[in-house]
């Protein structure tokens, strides 16, 4: 049931009670659908206990850039960070909201979540379509206790522009340079094989329909439909499952203030515990807002979820932002976000 709602998202935002027809009074925003789930957590909570509600377009990373750039949503939404150049050029002020795990999902018959185990360079081959049978002996190798069938791969990917695809693809051009030096890193490829789904809604749904097919997906959207996802061989040659801890792991050890806007990639960090995919997703918002009331309610909303968010967020397996992280964020919104009169739209308590 609830991978058709997420399904249908995208393409009838009303069927979510809490994406609901504009008000005045509604945080409007849009991107990225790898935080979906956890937004419309957050969302539902927020608006039972101020009123105020969201408007926000599950429509993929690139399509929430396009629209704060064209300055139709208050906030814009991207798993892939923008540089430092462009954030300068265009006057947006960046943040990460949360983190969380990628994971590859399968439809093979009796197959169980967790059961098969892959690595970085067999799942960058089978993306390639140079791996094309579940009984492939590179597969085989890693899995030498299961029952393979000799059936055809069916790779279900990202069509639209999107964060998920750009970490996903990053991951894969650290452990292959097969990957990087002919696909390479984006948030839309030239994808050599399978087929294109919108959304990690439009993925999941593909995947579970189709027999023999793996795809990419926000471990919470797998977790809560119920998906079979594979556990992965990670930097330090560990098998590890997609976990809350395991994505903790990766992230330890980020320094965020490295990058600007706070734009620091997890994937393929060290660590035995470590879980290969982990992404943070980030918000962008004006510096100097045309409509500062909307940016300050907006703002209102993230810190409000900074600070009462976390056991949602660990419910869903993502992973809350650090304290230091929070409070360097939330002083950049009083130093960087301000009005036509030069004073900071909205200052967290």
């Amino acid at each position: 049931m609830l991978l058709r709602k997420l399904a249908l998202t995208t393409a009838l935002i009303a069927a979510v009670p809490f994406v609901t027809a504009a008000q005045a009074a509604d945080i409007s925003g849009a991107g990225a659908t790898f935080p979906y789930p956890i937004y419309a957590k957050w969302a539902d909570a927020y608006k039972k206990e101020t009123g105020i509600g969201m408007n926000y377009q599950s429509i993929g990373s690139g399509g929430g850039i396009k629209q704060i750039k064209a300055k139709t949503v208050t906030f814009g939404a991207s798993d892939a960070p923008l540089k430092g150049d462009e954030l300068k050029e265009v006057g947006l002020a960046q943040f990460p909201m949360v983190m969380g795990g990628i994971v590859p999902v399968i439809n093979l018959k009796d197959m169980k979540p967790g059961e098969i185990v892959l690595d970085g360079k067999t799942l960058a081959d089978i993306f390639m379509g140079k791996i094309t049978k579940w009984d492939d002996e590179a597969i085989k190798k890693l899995n030498p206790k299961l029952k393979l069938p000799s059936k055809a791969i069916a790779v279900v990917h990202r069509s639209d522009g999107s964060g998920t695809t750009y970490n996903f693809s990053y991951y894969l051009a650290d452990v292959s340079s097969d990957w990087k030096d002919k696909v390479g890193v984006n948030t839309a490829l030239e994808w050599p094989v399978g087929i294109g789904a919108k959304g990690n809604e439009g993925v999941a749904n593909n995947v579970a329909q189709t027999d023999g097919a793996i795809g990419y997906v926000e471990y919470a959207y797998a977790k809560q439909n119920k998906l079979t996802y594979a556990d992965m061989i990670n930097k330090d040659g560990k098998k590890v499952a997609p976990t809350a801890e395991a994505f903790s792991a990766a992230a330890a050890n980020a320094d965020w203030s490295s990058q600007p806007g706070y734009g620091v990639i997890l994937a393929n960090q060290p660590g035995a515990a470590s879980w290969p995919m982990t992404a943070a997703t980030w918000i962008l918002v004006y510096k100097q807002p045309e409509d500062a009331a909307a940016t300050a309610d907006a703002l209102k909303f993230f810190a409000w979820s900074y600070a009462h968010g976390d056991k949602m967020a660990a419910e869903l397996d993502y992973v809350p932002m650090p304290d230091k992280v929070v409070k360097s964020v939330e002083a950049m919104w009083q130093k960087d976000v301000t009005g036509k009169d030069g004073k900071p739209v909205f200052v967290a308590k």
